[in-house]
């Protein structure tokens, strides 16, 4: 018990730095390209229930979608209440409290990188989503010139440089095995990661250049993925299938059933 409450505690401090680096101006800036990307996304995907696990920037990334009953899902203990009219709770990413098969579409921006255990996370989702429900993930692109940056850096150990990025094809790959179907992934934010100067008022010209030339090696990425439903084949019965008759229709008697 003590080793799980070190690593919750461990946990919810890793968030906290990376909220406190979405609120400098580098991160704010990144957020707001995010937030143009899920409005185009989210505003297709339907259902009932939407949840958004994890607040980078204490920022509300689900305004655009249609889903009525949308949930944003903190994971560091913040007060209770509502964020630009969206009802907000505290909870662990890998251990969802939320009932199986519950909700319809589920975003992680920024979770599987700051997560100890991604893969129980993605079991967590593929347990609570639907049938055909929906999960979309914003990540850090691990080839890009933002990674390049957090080597060469010295806060190599700070969130978000002290992620691990999982690459887009390797997050395909494991949600082929929970049984997704990814239906679409995009790459985006081509300008140096700096919080201030020249760099980030002339960032649209690097995301025009990084689109033409350079598309798949944007600093961040999107992917979204569909559950898919598994279908059933009815099989007849053993005892169907291996039933003998006897030239007159009458069943064959079984061993038991046969006279000495």
């Amino acid at each position: 018990m003590a080793a799980k409450s070190q690593q919750q505690e461990e946990a919810v401090r890793v968030w906290r730095r990376l909220r406190a680096w979405f609120h400098l101006r580098a991160g704010r800036l990144l957020l707001e390209q995010e937030k143009a990307q899920l409005d185009v996304i989210l505003p297709d995907l339907f259902g009932y229930y939407l949840l958004q696990v994890g607040s980078p920037g204490r920022s509300d990334l689900v305004s655009a979608s249609r889903v009525r009953h949308r949930v944003v899902m903190s994971l560091e203990p913040l007060s209770s209440g509502k964020w630009s009219g969206v009802p907000h709770l505290y909870g662990e990413a890998d251990a969802l409290p939320f009932a199986t098969e519950s909700l319809d579409v589920v975003l992680l921006p920024h979770v599987l990188e700051f997560t100890p255990e991604p893969h129980q996370v993605l079991r967590e989702v593929d347990r609570v989503l639907v049938p055909e429900g929906h999960l979309v993930v914003v990540a850090f692109n691990p080839w890009s010139l933002w990674t390049l940056w957090r080597w060469l850096g010295w806060r190599h150990r700070t969130p978000p440089w002290s992620g691990s990025f999982h690459s887009s094809a390797r997050l395909q790959d494991w949600l082929r095995l929970l049984g997704f179907d990814t239906m679409a992934a995009r790459s985006f934010v081509y300008y140096p990661p700096v919080r201030h100067g020249a760099f980030l008022r002339h960032f649209r010209v690097f995301e025009y250049l990084g689109e033409r030339f350079e598309p798949f090696l944007g600093a961040v990425y999107i992917l979204v993925a569909k559950k898919r439903v598994t279908t059933l084949t009815p099989i007849a019965p053993r005892w169907r299938l291996g039933r003998k008759l006897l030239p007159n229709g009458v069943p064959e008697p079984t061993v038991r059933g046969r006279t000495e």
